[in-house]
């Protein structure tokens, strides 16, 4: 079990302590806990009386849920293969937004001074290479659902 397993824990503890799930007390206890678990059994008694918490279980194929019937995917499958797409949409708007902005400041100095080289090329340009490699190569996409 390595900390990525725990941190993961911790961060349903987390969660549930900002739904008030946990009070502040509870929250201190269990995340202790959390940090001092040996096995995945440990960590999941710490979280077992949380609803709809899921556990950094080893699945072996044998034991992982069955696949959806051909046709439409339930609304979880759906969700889980659209999870890495959302990271590629946030990181597409943030480009756009840095990228724009810069422009407008390009744009003004370009009317109010004298026209200037377009340096906001040097901003939008290689950020934007690297989001379509992303896009090409398939980065962010959960490819295990």
């Amino acid at each position: 079990m390595s900390d990525a397993d725990r941190g993961l824990v911790a961060g349903q503890l987390k969660k549930a302590h900002a739904e008030g799930r946990l009070d502040l007390d509870e929250f201190d206890e269990r995340t202790r806990q959390v940090w001092e678990a040996r096995t995945f059994g440990d960590l999941a008694a710490v979280t077992a009386d949380l609803p709809d918490v899921r556990q950094p279980v080893p699945w072996s194929s044998a034991e992982r849920a069955p696949e959806p019937p051909a046709g439409r995917p339930t609304a979880e499958v759906a969700r889980r293969r659209s999870g890495g797409s959302e990271v590629m949409r946030v990181a597409t708007g943030a480009w756009f937004a840095a990228s724009l902005v810069n422009f407008v400041i390009w744009g003004i100095v370009s009317i109010t001074a004298h026209v200037v080289y377009p340096w906001w090329i040097w901003v939008a340009g290689p950020w934007g290479a690297l989001l379509l490699a992303g896009y090409i190569l398939g980065l962010g996409r959960d490819n295990r659902a």
